[in-house]
C-alpha cells in the first residue's frame, strides 16, 4: 500500500480558526491521529449522501463537529477540506466538487449547482461581463467546465465579486483580470506557466502528481510530520507561512546566478517572499554559512525577525542574522576599533550649522541643502578632494553651482569632516563608506553567503555599495532585493546598476495585492497619479498592472471644523467596529507627526480606551490589547484590518517643514515623498480605510476628490 499523503487546504485553516477554542483542541487531537494513520478504524469515514462529489466524506471530530475529507484510496491521498458543526459541514460538502482541472492539472475546489443557469433576459447577451469570451478560452484559463454556464451568466462586477467563494481561487483570479478590462491574451500570457498543460498528459485521477504543482500549492500544503503540523495549526490565520502564490513560489525557489530584484505594489507580498527566500536559503547553507536579512528601519527589522522565528526551524533561524542596516554599520565600526557614535536629526543639524559657521563662507543655503549635497554627491561618489568635487556630476540636484560656489562649499565640507573626527561621531553615509574600506582591507571571503534586502527603495547609493562589498564578488544567490519606489518615503534614491549591482535578467514583478481591497488600493494609488517612479534601477514602474482580488467599501473621507469633532467621529467609528465584534487591536490610527500621535493617545486614554503605541524598534505584539496608534513612518511594513489616517490637515499632509526647500528639485522630491507616505499609510488597511481632518483637508486628498 502507498504511504499516505495528507494535504490540508487553505479553507480548512479558515474554518478551524472560526471554531470555539475548546473545539479547536479536539480538532488538533483528531488531526494528529489522522496524520499518524488516516486508515485507522477510529477515523469513522461516512459518505455524504447528497454530495455532488462521490469522493467527499465526513470524519468524526466529536459528538457535534465533523471534518470534510476527500479520500483517494488508490493513490493514498487524503485532502482535509473543511471543519464545522455537523449540519453546516454537511451543507458545505454537498455543494462542493474537488477535482483535478484537465487543462492546468491543479487541484480545484468549487461550488457546483445542478440547476441550469437561467438566461438573463433583462441583460442583453453582449452586455454580460464575460460575453466576449468563448468556452474554449475560459477552459484554457482553467475555469472548470461545470462553471461555464454560471460564468457566462454573470451580468456585473458586483455579482461576480459576490460569487468569489464559489469559484476555485486560481480560476477566480484569472477572471478578475478579465473583468477589469484586460484582454484574454494578456491574461493567458500572465499566467502561462500555470495554465499551460505539461508536455505529458494530465491524469485527472492522480492527486499526488497534481499536488506537486505550484498552482495547487497556493491552496494546499502537504503535511510531512507532527512538528510541522503543530506549527501550522498554531496560527492558522497567518496563511502566508504555508501558502504562496505560484509567482511568489517561483521567485522563492529559483537559484539566481547573481543579484536578483523583486518589485511590486503595496500588499503584493514582497516581504513574505523575502522571508520565505531566507528560510529556503538557510536550509541549504554550506558549513559555517550565514545569511543577512536587512532593511532600513529598526521596527520593521524587529517585525521580520519575529515572523522568521515562526516559519523557520531553530537551525534555520540561527543561521539568519536580522538587523536594520544602520545597526549593522555601527557594530562593524565598533568591532573595527572606531570610537564613534552615529548621529541623526537635531544633533546632525547642529553639527552642520557649526561647520557652516566655521567655514566663514557667506553661503545662503539651508542646512538641508548641505546634508543632501553631502549624501547625494560627496558620499555617493566618494569624493575626497576639491579637485574631484569641482568636476563632479550633480545629476538630480536642482541648484546650479559654478566653480566659485563649489570651492566655498568645499570649505564647509572640510570643516564638517574635521568635526566628525574631533567629536567622534559619524553620519550614516560617512559611516557606510568607512565600513566599505574596513571590509575591503580584509580581502577575505564574503561576509555572508546571501544577503536579503527588504524595502530596498529606501536605501542610498552608499548603502548599496556597502552591501555589494559585504556580499563579495558576484556569485550564486548573493543579493536578493525587494522594494517598490511608490513606497519611497525617505530622500534616498539609488540605481542598482550604478552601485555595481547587476540585476539584468534576474528581475521579477509581483502583481496581485493580497492585503488591501481593490477599492482602497485604487483610491490610494490615485494619490500618486501623474508622478513617475523608477524600478530601483534605470527603468520605470507605473504600477498599472497590479490588482486586488478582494473587494469592499471605498475609503471614508471627512473634514471637520474642529479637532474635537474629528475625534468624536473617530471615537464613534472605533466603538462601531467594537460593537460589530472587531478586536480593537485590529484598528490603527495613523498620524503624520509624533505630536499628533501623542494627542490621540491622550484623548483615547481620557475615554478609557486602551492604547498600544507602535514605536521604533518595537514589534507590534498582537497579543497586547489596545487600539494601535502610530506615525506614518512607523506603520511601514505592517498591516491592520482597519486604518484611520487622522489630522490629515493642510500644512500637516504634506508636512510644511518637510517640503520647505529653496532647491525646486529638492522640494518636488520632498512633496513626492509626502504623497508616498500617505499612500503607504492607507495601504496598511486590509478591510476599511478612512481619512479625517479638521480645519481644512490636505491638498493631496482634496485634489483626489475633485
Amino acid at each position: 500500500m502507498n504511504t499516505p499523503l495528507i494535504a490540508i487546504s487553505a479553507d480548512f485553516f479558515t474554518a478551524f480558526a472560526a471554531l470555539p477554542r475548546q473545539r479547536q483542541s479536539r480538532v488538533l487531537d483528531f488531526m494528529e491521529k489522522f496524520r499518524a494513520d488516516p486508515n485507522s478504524p477510529g477515523i469513522n469515514y461516512e459518505k455524504i449522501r447528497n454530495a455532488y462529489d462521490p469522493n467527499m466524506r465526513s470524519v468524526r471530530i466529536d459528538d457535534t463537529y465533523r471534518g470534510i475529507v476527500v479520500r483517494q484510496e488508490r493513490s493514498g491521498v487524503y485532502l482535509l477540506l473543511w471543519v464545522d458543526h455537523h449540519d453546516r459541514a454537511y451543507q458545505w460538502a454537498e455543494r462542493k466538487r474537488c477535482k483535478i482541472n484537465p487543462t492546468t492539472g491543479s487541484v480545484q475546489v468549487f461550488d457546483v449547482t445542478e440547476v441550469e443557469v437561467e438566461v438573463r433576459r433583462e441583460v442583453p447577451a453582449e452586455n454580460l461581463l464575460f460575453s466576449g469570451l468563448s468556452d474554449e478560452q475560459l477552459l484554457k484559463l482553467g475555469i472548470p467546465e461545470e462553471k461555464l454556464g454560471e460564468t457566462r451568466a454573470i451580468a456585473s462586477l458586483d455579482e461576480f465579486h459576490s460569487m468569489k467563494e464559489t469559484f476555485p481561487e486560481d480560476a477566480y483570479e484569472r477572471l478578475e483580470w478579465l473583468a477589469n478590462g484586460f484582454e484574454f491574451q494578456e491574461v493567458f500570457e500572465l499566467f502561462a506557466a500555470e495554465v499551460q498543460a505539461d508536455a505529458q498528459a494530465i491524469d485527472p485521477e492522480d492527486f499526488s502528481a497534481a499536488l506537486s504543482k505550484p498552482s495547487s500549492q497556493r491552496n494546499f500544503t502537504i503535511v510531512d510530520g507532527e512538528a510541522e503540523l503543530q506549527a501550522m495549526m498554531g496560527a492558522p490565520l497567518e496563511k502566508w507561512r504555508v501558502f504562496l502564490h505560484p509567482a511568489q513560489r517561483e521567485v522563492v525557489q529559483r537559484d539566481f546566478n547573481g543579484p536578483a530584484r523583486v518589485t511590486g505594489g503595496a500588499g503584493t507580498g514582497k516581504t513574505v517572499v523575502a522571508m520565505h527566500r531566507a528560510k529556503r536559503l538557510a536550509g541549504q547553507l554550506p558549513k559555517d554559512g550565514r545569511i543577512l536579512f536587512t532593511t532600513f528601519t529598526a521596527n520593521l527589522a524587529a517585525d521580520i525577525k519575529s515572523n522568521l522565528r515562526k516559519i523557520c526551524t531553530l537551525e534555520e533561524f540561527r543561521s539568519i542574522e536580522v538587523t536594520h542596516l544602520d545597526a549593522w554599520v555601527a557594530k562593524c565600526l565598533r568591532e573595527a576599533g572606531f570610537d564613534c557614535q552615529l548621529v541623526y536629526g537635531d544633533d546632525l543639524d547642529r553639527l552642520w550649522s557649526e561647520a557652516i559657521a566655521l567655514s566663514g563662507e557667506p553661503l545662503d543655503y539651508p542646512v538641508s541643502f548641505f546634508q543632501d549635497e553631502w549624501s547625494q554627491v560627496i558620499c555617493a561618489q566618494e569624493i575626497l578632494s576639491l579637485k574631484d568635487y569641482v568636476s563632479a556630476a550633480r545629476v538630480g540636484r536642482g541648484v546650479r553651482l559654478d566653480r566659485r560656489k563649489r570651492i566655498s562649499l568645499w570649505k564647509v565640507f572640510e570643516e564638517y569632516r574635521s568635526l566628525l573626527v574631533e567629536r567622534r561621531v559619524r553620519d550614516i553615509e560617512t559611516a557606510m563608506n568607512e565600513c566599505r574600506q574596513v571590509i575591503a582591507q580584509r580581502q577575505g571571503k564574503p561576509l555572508y553567503s546571501s544577503i536579503i534586502v527588504d524595502e530596498g527603495q529606501d536605501l542610498s547609493v552608499s548603502a548599496y555599495r556597502l552591501l555589494r562589498t559585504m556580499a563579495g564578488e558576484e556569485h550564486k544567490n548573493d543579493l536578493f532585493i525587494v522594494g517598490d519606489a511608490h513606497q519611497r518615503i525617505y530622500r534616498h534614491h539609488a540605481s542598482l546598476s550604478s552601485c555595481g549591482i547587476n540585476i539584468r535578467g534576474r528581475s521579477s514583478y509581483l502583481r496581485i495585492n493580497y492585503r488591501t481591497t481593490e477599492e482602497i488600493r485604487r483610491w490610494s494609488f490615485g494619490l500618486l497619479k501623474g508622478l513617475t517612479f523608477d524600478n530601483l534601477d534605470d527603468g520605470t514602474d507605473d504600477g498599472a498592472s497590479c490588482i486586488s482580488l478582494t473587494h469592499g467599501t471605498e475609503p471614508v473621507v471627512r473634514d471637520f471644523p474642529t479637532a474635537d469633532q474629528e475625534f468624536a467621529f473617530v471615537l464613534e467609528r472605533i466603538q462601531d467596529l467594537a460593537d460589530q465584534g472587531e478586536a480593537i487591536e485590529n484598528i490603527c490610527l495613523v498620524g503624520r507627526t509624533n505630536s499628533i500621535v501623542q494627542d490621540y493617545v491622550r484623548r483615547l486614554h481620557s475615554e478609557q480606551i486602551r492604547v498600544y503605541e507602535i514605536r521604533r524598534s518595537k514589534v507590534d505584539d498582537r497579543s497586547q490589547k489596545g487600539v494601535r496608534v502610530a506615525t506614518m513612518h512607523r506603520v511601514k511594513g505592517l498591516e491592520f484590518k482597519h486604518v484611520m489616517v487622522v489630522a490629515a490637515n493642510r500644512r500637516i499632509v504634506p508636512l510644511q517643514v518637510a517640503i520647505e526647500h529653496d532647491d525646486q528639485v529638492a522640494r518636488e522630491a520632498a512633496v513626492k515623498a509626502e504623497r508616498c507616505l500617505l499612500y503607504v499609510a492607507l495601504t496598511r488597511a486590509k478591510e476599511t480605510a478612512a481619512v479625517t481632518s479638521y480645519g481644512g483637508m490636505s491638498e493631496f486628498v482634496r485634489d483626489l476628490l475633485s
